[in-house]
Protein backbone atom coordinates (compact mmCIF):
# COMPACT_ATOMS: atom_id res chain seq x y z
CA UNK A 1 0.00 0.00 0.00
CA UNK A 2 1.68 3.35 -0.69
CA UNK A 3 2.95 6.31 2.05
CA UNK A 4 -0.47 8.17 3.33
CA UNK A 5 2.07 11.07 2.08
CA UNK A 6 2.22 9.89 -1.35
CA UNK A 7 -1.02 9.34 -2.14
CA UNK A 8 -2.69 11.74 -4.42
CA UNK A 9 -5.79 14.05 -3.86
CA UNK A 10 -7.98 14.05 -6.71
CA UNK A 11 -11.16 16.25 -6.90
CA UNK A 12 -13.75 15.30 -9.57
CA UNK A 13 -15.57 18.00 -11.66
CA UNK A 14 -18.10 17.10 -13.87
CA UNK A 15 -21.40 17.57 -15.22
CA UNK A 16 -22.39 13.92 -15.80
CA UNK A 17 -22.73 12.14 -12.82
CA UNK A 18 -21.83 8.67 -14.38
CA UNK A 19 -19.25 9.74 -15.29
CA UNK A 20 -18.19 11.47 -11.96
CA UNK A 21 -19.21 8.19 -10.30
CA UNK A 22 -16.94 6.02 -13.07
CA UNK A 23 -14.00 8.09 -12.31
CA UNK A 24 -14.38 7.66 -9.15
CA UNK A 25 -14.34 4.46 -9.20
CA UNK A 26 -11.79 3.71 -11.43
CA UNK A 27 -9.78 6.24 -9.51
CA UNK A 28 -10.28 4.65 -5.83
CA UNK A 29 -9.06 1.65 -7.21
CA UNK A 30 -5.01 3.06 -7.93
CA UNK A 31 -3.20 2.37 -4.66
CA UNK A 32 -1.41 6.16 -5.09
CA UNK A 33 -4.90 8.10 -6.20
CA UNK A 34 -7.86 8.84 -3.26
CA UNK A 35 -11.04 11.01 -4.59
CA UNK A 36 -11.20 13.45 -1.72
CA UNK A 37 -14.91 14.98 -3.97
CA UNK A 38 -16.86 14.63 -6.80
CA UNK A 39 -19.78 17.42 -8.00
CA UNK A 40 -21.04 19.00 -10.60
CA UNK A 41 -19.83 22.89 -11.30
CA UNK A 42 -21.99 25.09 -8.90
CA UNK A 43 -20.99 28.77 -7.95
CA UNK A 44 -19.41 27.98 -4.60
CA UNK A 45 -17.32 25.38 -6.12
CA UNK A 46 -14.16 26.73 -5.68
CA UNK A 47 -15.14 27.00 -1.71
CA UNK A 48 -15.87 23.40 -1.80
CA UNK A 49 -12.53 22.41 -3.55
CA UNK A 50 -10.71 24.74 -1.12
CA UNK A 51 -12.42 22.55 1.93
CA UNK A 52 -11.36 19.12 0.02
CA UNK A 53 -7.55 20.16 -0.11
CA UNK A 54 -6.97 18.16 -3.49
CA UNK A 55 -3.53 18.14 -5.33
CA UNK A 56 -4.97 17.71 -8.50
CA UNK A 57 -8.88 18.52 -10.24
CA UNK A 58 -10.05 16.57 -12.91
CA UNK A 59 -12.47 18.36 -14.57
CA UNK A 60 -14.43 17.72 -17.72
CA UNK A 61 -15.12 20.58 -20.24
CA UNK A 62 -18.82 21.25 -19.95
CA UNK A 63 -17.69 22.17 -16.13
CA UNK A 64 -15.28 24.51 -17.17
CA UNK A 65 -17.64 26.11 -19.61
CA UNK A 66 -20.12 27.04 -17.34
CA UNK A 67 -17.61 28.69 -15.37
CA UNK A 68 -16.76 30.92 -18.45
CA UNK A 69 -13.01 29.67 -17.96
CA UNK A 70 -12.86 31.68 -15.07
CA UNK A 71 -12.72 27.99 -12.69
CA UNK A 72 -9.25 27.48 -13.43
CA UNK A 73 -7.36 30.95 -12.96
CA UNK A 74 -9.95 31.39 -9.79
CA UNK A 75 -8.05 27.67 -8.62
CA UNK A 76 -5.04 28.47 -8.93
CA UNK A 77 -5.41 32.03 -6.63
CA UNK A 78 -6.86 30.63 -4.10
CA UNK A 79 -4.48 27.21 -4.15
CA UNK A 80 -1.65 28.65 -5.89
CA UNK A 81 -0.09 24.77 -5.92
CA UNK A 82 -3.39 23.03 -7.59
CA UNK A 83 -2.66 20.79 -10.82
CA UNK A 84 -5.64 20.73 -13.25
CA UNK A 85 -6.20 18.26 -15.69
CA UNK A 86 -9.52 18.71 -18.32
CA UNK A 87 -10.90 15.37 -19.63
CA UNK A 88 -13.11 14.83 -22.95
CA UNK A 89 -11.64 17.74 -24.72
CA UNK A 90 -11.24 17.94 -28.55
CA UNK A 91 -8.33 18.21 -30.78
CA UNK A 92 -8.83 21.75 -31.47
CA UNK A 93 -5.84 23.88 -31.14
CA UNK A 94 -7.16 27.25 -29.52
CA UNK A 95 -8.93 25.71 -27.27
CA UNK A 96 -6.12 23.90 -25.89
CA UNK A 97 -3.88 26.96 -26.11
CA UNK A 98 -6.07 28.64 -24.26
CA UNK A 99 -6.30 26.45 -21.54
CA UNK A 100 -2.01 26.76 -21.54
CA UNK A 101 -2.59 29.73 -21.01
CA UNK A 102 -5.24 29.59 -18.38
CA UNK A 103 -3.01 27.38 -16.34
CA UNK A 104 -4.12 23.96 -16.88
CA UNK A 105 -1.04 21.76 -17.05
CA UNK A 106 -3.52 18.14 -18.25
CA UNK A 107 -4.93 18.22 -20.91
CA UNK A 108 -6.60 14.67 -22.08
CA UNK A 109 -9.07 13.57 -25.18
CA UNK A 110 -12.29 12.24 -24.86
CA UNK A 111 -11.30 8.95 -26.31
CA UNK A 112 -8.69 8.69 -22.85
CA UNK A 113 -8.72 5.22 -21.63
CA UNK A 114 -8.88 4.80 -17.63
CA UNK A 115 -5.05 3.90 -17.39
CA UNK A 116 -4.02 7.04 -19.34
CA UNK A 117 -6.94 9.19 -17.19
CA UNK A 118 -4.62 7.85 -14.03
CA UNK A 119 -1.39 8.65 -15.43
CA UNK A 120 -2.19 11.77 -16.42
CA UNK A 121 -3.38 12.68 -12.95
CA UNK A 122 -0.20 11.05 -11.70
CA UNK A 123 1.73 13.34 -13.95
CA UNK A 124 0.58 16.82 -13.11
CA UNK A 125 0.95 15.80 -9.31
CA UNK A 126 4.32 15.11 -10.14
CA UNK A 127 5.03 18.28 -11.52
CA UNK A 128 4.92 16.92 -15.16
CA UNK A 129 2.67 18.65 -18.13
CA UNK A 130 0.31 16.35 -20.06
CA UNK A 131 -0.89 17.12 -23.66
CA UNK A 132 -1.85 14.53 -26.45
CA UNK A 133 1.14 14.32 -29.35
CA UNK A 134 -0.82 15.62 -31.90
CA UNK A 135 -1.08 18.96 -29.61
CA UNK A 136 2.48 19.38 -28.60
CA UNK A 137 2.93 20.78 -31.86
CA UNK A 138 1.18 23.67 -32.00
CA UNK A 139 2.04 24.35 -28.50
CA UNK A 140 5.35 24.59 -29.49
CA UNK A 141 4.70 26.85 -32.37
CA UNK A 142 3.33 28.80 -30.54
CA UNK A 143 5.95 29.68 -28.32
CA UNK A 144 8.55 29.78 -31.27
CA UNK A 145 6.11 32.40 -32.83
CA UNK A 146 5.71 34.46 -29.69
CA UNK A 147 9.66 34.55 -29.49
CA UNK A 148 10.15 35.47 -33.29
CA UNK A 149 7.53 38.08 -32.93
CA UNK A 150 6.86 39.15 -29.38
CA UNK A 151 3.60 40.70 -29.36
CA UNK A 152 3.36 44.59 -28.67
CA UNK A 153 1.28 45.12 -25.56
CA UNK A 154 1.27 49.16 -25.89
CA UNK A 155 -2.33 50.01 -26.20
CA UNK A 156 -3.47 53.32 -27.92
CA UNK A 157 -4.63 56.15 -26.19
CA UNK A 158 -7.73 55.11 -27.62
CA UNK A 159 -8.78 52.19 -25.42
CA UNK A 160 -8.30 54.49 -22.39
CA UNK A 161 -6.12 52.40 -20.39
CA UNK A 162 -4.24 54.29 -17.38
CA UNK A 163 -0.57 53.35 -17.15
CA UNK A 164 -1.38 51.23 -14.10
CA UNK A 165 -3.74 49.30 -16.21
CA UNK A 166 -0.92 48.64 -19.01
CA UNK A 167 1.39 47.51 -16.41
CA UNK A 168 -1.32 44.80 -15.13
CA UNK A 169 -1.97 43.77 -18.63
CA UNK A 170 1.70 42.97 -19.33
CA UNK A 171 1.88 41.12 -16.03
CA UNK A 172 -1.37 39.04 -16.44
CA UNK A 173 0.12 38.21 -20.11
CA UNK A 174 2.82 36.52 -18.04
CA UNK A 175 0.41 34.48 -16.21
CA UNK A 176 0.80 36.14 -13.01
CA UNK A 177 -1.77 35.37 -10.51
CA UNK A 178 -3.72 38.63 -8.56
CA UNK A 179 -1.99 37.17 -5.39
CA UNK A 180 1.68 37.43 -7.39
CA UNK A 181 0.93 40.89 -8.96
CA UNK A 182 -0.62 42.22 -5.65
CA UNK A 183 3.17 40.95 -4.18
CA UNK A 184 4.90 42.96 -6.68
CA UNK A 185 3.33 45.82 -6.38
CA UNK A 186 2.94 46.17 -3.11
CA UNK A 187 -0.94 46.77 -3.16
CA UNK A 188 -3.51 44.13 -1.78
CA UNK A 189 -4.58 41.65 -3.41
CA UNK A 190 -8.61 43.35 -3.42
CA UNK A 191 -7.07 46.35 -5.41
CA UNK A 192 -5.75 44.33 -7.66
CA UNK A 193 -9.03 42.50 -8.33
CA UNK A 194 -10.95 46.07 -8.66
CA UNK A 195 -8.02 47.39 -10.77
CA UNK A 196 -8.84 44.15 -13.50
CA UNK A 197 -12.04 44.61 -12.90
CA UNK A 198 -12.27 48.20 -13.83
CA UNK A 199 -9.75 47.41 -16.83
CA UNK A 200 -12.01 44.12 -18.39
CA UNK A 201 -15.16 46.89 -18.44
CA UNK A 202 -13.13 49.84 -20.04
CA UNK A 203 -11.86 47.25 -22.93
CA UNK A 204 -15.13 45.17 -22.92
CA UNK A 205 -13.54 42.14 -22.60
CA UNK A 206 -15.24 39.25 -20.69
CA UNK A 207 -11.75 37.64 -18.98
CA UNK A 208 -8.21 38.30 -18.19
CA UNK A 209 -7.53 36.32 -21.24
CA UNK A 210 -9.95 38.41 -23.54
CA UNK A 211 -8.10 41.11 -22.20
CA UNK A 212 -4.69 40.28 -23.26
CA UNK A 213 -5.72 38.82 -26.76
CA UNK A 214 -7.22 42.22 -27.37
CA UNK A 215 -4.09 44.30 -26.56
CA UNK A 216 -2.16 41.82 -28.84
CA UNK A 217 -4.80 42.40 -31.76
CA UNK A 218 -2.94 44.75 -34.43
CA UNK A 219 -5.59 47.26 -34.80
CA UNK A 220 -5.34 47.90 -30.44
CA UNK A 221 -1.74 48.62 -30.25
CA UNK A 222 0.15 51.10 -30.98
Amino acid sequence: MSDPAEIVQVFILAENRLLREALTRILNKKSDIRVVGAVAFSQDVVEQICSAAPNVVLSDSAAIALSDLRLVSELRTAIPNIKMVLIGMETDRETFLRAVRDGVVGYVLKDASAMEVAAAVRSVANNEAVCPPSLCLALFERVANQNSHPPSLVIKHSLGLTRREQQLIQMISRGLTNKEIAAQLNLSEQTIKNHIHRMLRKLGANDRLGAVELCRTPGAVA
